[in-house]
C-alpha cells in the first residue's frame, strides 16, 4: 500500500509558509534528504493554493539548479485538492479531487506506484492529519525564530494528535531532519 508523506521546511516558532523570508541555511544533507524523498515518492498531493502558484512557475521553468525537480513535478501525476477549481488541464498531469478527500485518498494509496509526497499545502496536511490520511510527517527544523506574519503548521486550537519518531539528524546548518509518524 502507497504512503502519504509530507515534507515541510519549519521553523522553531512554528512558521511554514514563505521559507524563503526565514530558512536559516540550506545545506548538501538537507538537499539529500529532499532527493530521497523524490526518489521514493511517484505523485504529487497539494492543495489548490500551491496547485495555481506552482502550475503558473514550473512548467516554464528552464534550465538552473532546480532541473531535476522541475522535470519530476512537471512529469509526476498531480493531485489537487480544491472545492474552488473546476479545471486543472492547464499544468499536464493534473487531475482534481473535488469531494470526499477520505475516499479519494484512500483510493490513490490502494493504488499502483510509490510514495504520494504532499508538496506545500499546510491546511492540507492538517485535514490529512486529522482524517488520519498521513503516513509520515517530515520536517526540516530551521533553528530560527521566524516571528509574526506567518502561518504556523498548527494553530493554537488544533486538536491533540499524538505522533512517534521515526527518525531524526541535524545537519551541518544546524537544521534537524525529523520524521514522524501519526501513533495509531
Amino acid at each position: 500500500m502507497r504512503k502519504v508523506v509530507s515534507g515541510l521546511f519549519i521553523s522553531l516558532d512554528g512558521a511554514v509558509d514563505a521559507p524563503d523570508q526565514w530558512q536559516h541555511a540550506f545545506d548538501d544533507e538537507m538537499g539529500e534528504s529532499l532527493g530521497k524523498t523524490l526518489e521514493s515518492a511517484d505523485a504529487v498531493l497539494m492543495g489548490r493554493v500551491t496547485w495555481e502558484g506552482w502550475a503558473e512557475y514550473w512548467p516554464n521553468y528552464s534550465g538552473g539548479e532546480d532541473s531535476a525537480f522541475a522535470d519530476w513535478i512537471n512529469g509526476s501525476p498531480k493531485y489537487v485538492v480544491s472545492t474552488t477549481l473546476d479545471d486543472v488541464s492547464k499544468w499536464q498531469n493534473s487531475h482534481l479531487i473535488k469531494g470526499d478527500l477520505t475516499t479519494a485518498v484512500n483510493e490513490l494509496k490502494q493504488g499502483e506506484g510509490k510514495d504520494i509526497s504532499v508538496a506545500g499545502s499546510v491546511r492540507l496536511v492538517r485535514s490529512l492529519l486529522e482524517l488520519d490520511l498521513l503516513d509520515r510527517l517530515d520536517l526540516m527544523i530551521h533553528p530560527v525564530l521566524a516571528g509574526g506574519g506567518f502561518e504556523r503548521l498548527f494553530p493554537q486550537d488544533a486538536a491533540k494528535r499524538n505522533l512517534e519518531l521515526v527518525s531524526a539528524e541535524s545537519t551541518s546548518s544546524g537544521t534537524i531532519l525529523a520524521s514522524y509518524r501519526p501513533k495509531r
